[in-house]
């Protein structure tokens, strides 16, 4: 049997394969309220039951928190790990949705037909694509092209504190080839990508102290130092009139984007025009010389995410205060070690500390940047099968923010990960009226089977 059959197969269960994610999407597995610890236990259920009805040998592991789920089918071709979770997140506030959150509909829209209800993007709808996938696969063919292990987990929206010692005592069962992760979305709404960079996060807390207690402004204002001046001249000092970050040290071994990246990047044609204006902006504001996309996806950040300091409630109080507080994140990118720079933006700070003024420092998180080699032919398959099923060319992208399941599969097992997903920008993800395009859904599932043909 061709691939075609396949396919064909995926279009015409299509329906069948919706009513099974309607039941997956029923259970309310929102895994950072304990109230529904039973529910995560029932969706880990479903996701073996599901498994086994395909013929994966699949079991739930019990964790600390919400169990694992971990199945394997043989097939003949490289061994790829895929890695999804079925837990989501709360609902609230309930009032905003249109309908009862885990009761999912089908609804029209002006841009076609979506399933709307809590997890149907994030990320139930997105994993259970690759199940069906494999599902028409097997019905087709009688096995899968590749030897494949599942892992499911129910802690990702509550922070995965299970996730990492399940996979270090866990190694040797889940080590294989490839990671696929089905937890990203569209460029645009529109191009299929791949996504090979994530930044990593640093997170600062600085608090500058300088007189003993609040000061009368009008004893002691322009005589004794203010920590709000002080830490206001500091962090004005953390970015050059270039927009570049001024910690020594910051941008050291930070590697060029290749000419081939470059050159996709540069046609997704972003209009960064309309990113910005979507918030009431007009004007990049990072780096000079910098692509839009560069600054979003391969470029460090020093962004200050709050300042506390004197008095801030109604009406007006004329004091000095005591101290100030600043807290910072930093995003990194491959090259730049967190711990060297949290070392390195901890002495910028002291030495621009004035006089009687000193500096206390909390730390929130140090993870560095994942970077995926696209060496690895399978990036190349991979894009290739998804250039097929998707009217634009797929993409090599980066992303922003920081997905820290990707590191743990290179740093626990030594093993990439391809993150391809079919999210939309307007699927409302962790906010009420989530919803997955039908057409995401359908086409996700005929991409994965596309893309596991393709690692043959």
């Amino acid at each position: 049997m061709s691939l075609d059959d396949v396919l064909q197969h995926i279009d015409e269960a299509v329906p069948a394969a919706t009513e099974r994610l309607k039941s997956l999407l029923r259970i309310p597995s929102i895994s950072t309220d304990p109230a529904f610890a039973r529910d995560c236990d029932a969706a880990a259920d479903w996701l073996v039951a599901e498994l086994q009805s395909i013929g994966v040998t699949a079991e739930k592991h019990e964790t600390p928190g919400h169990p694992m789920v971990v199945g394997h089918a043989d097939g003949p071709g490289p061994h790829v790990l895929f890695y999804g979770h079925y837990d989501v997140q709360p609902v609230d506030p309930l009032e905003q949705w249109t309908n009862d959150p885990f009761d999912p509909r089908i609804e029209d829209t002006p841009r076609g037909k979506v399933i709307r209800g809590r997890g149907t993007s994030d990320d139930k709808g997105q994993l259970m694509t690759f199940v069906e996938a494999c599902r028409a696969y097997k019905d087709v063919n009688g096995a899968l092209p590749c030897r494949v292990t599942f892992f499911f987990e129910g802690e990702e929206e509550s922070g995965s504190p299970s996730l990492v010692p399940f996979m270090r005592d866990n190694a040797e069962e889940l080590r294989s080839d490839i990671a696929l992760i089905c937890d990203t979305g569209l460029f645009q709404s529109r191009t299929p990508a791949i996504v090979t960079m994530l930044r990593g996060l640093l997170g600062e807390e600085v608090t500058v102290t300088g007189p003993d207690v609040d000061l009368h402004s009008g004893f002691f204002g322009g005589l004794a130092m203010n920590p709000v001046r002080a830490l206001a001249g500091i962090l004005a000092d953390l970015h050059d009139d270039r927009g570049q970050v001024a910690v020594p040290g910051f941008y050291d071994g930070i590697p060029e984007l290749s000419d081939d990246v470059r050159r996709q990047w540069e046609a997704l044609d972003f209009d960064h025009a309309a990113f910005l204006g979507s918030v009431g902006l007009s004007q990049p504001a990072g780096e000079a010389g910098r692509s839009p996309l560069e600054m979003i996806w391969s470029r460090p950040t020093a962004e200050v995410n709050g300042i506390i300091g004197g008095y801030t409630g109604d009406g007006f109080k004329t004091v000095l205060p005591a101290s100030a507080t600043a807290k910072i994140s930093f995003r990194l990118v491959q090259g730049q070690d967190p711990l060297r720079l949290r070392a390195a933006f901890r002495q910028f700070v002291q030495d621009r500390l004035p006089p009687d003024c000193e500096a206390e420092f909390t730390g929130h998180g140090a993870s560095a940047a994942s970077v995926m080699s696209t060496d690895d032919p399978a990036f190349e398959a991979a894009r290739g099968a998804l250039s097929d099923e998707w009217p634009d060319a797929a993409a090599y992208v980066g992303c922003g923010g920081s997905i820290p399941i990707a590191g743990h599969f290179k740093e626990i097992l030594g093993t990439d990960a391809m993150l391809i997903g079919f999210g939309k920008d307007d699927d409302a993800i962790h906010s009420p009226n989530e919803k997955y395009d039908l057409e995401s859904f359908h086409k996700g599932i005929r991409s994965w089977a596309r893309v596991i043909d393709a690692l043959t």
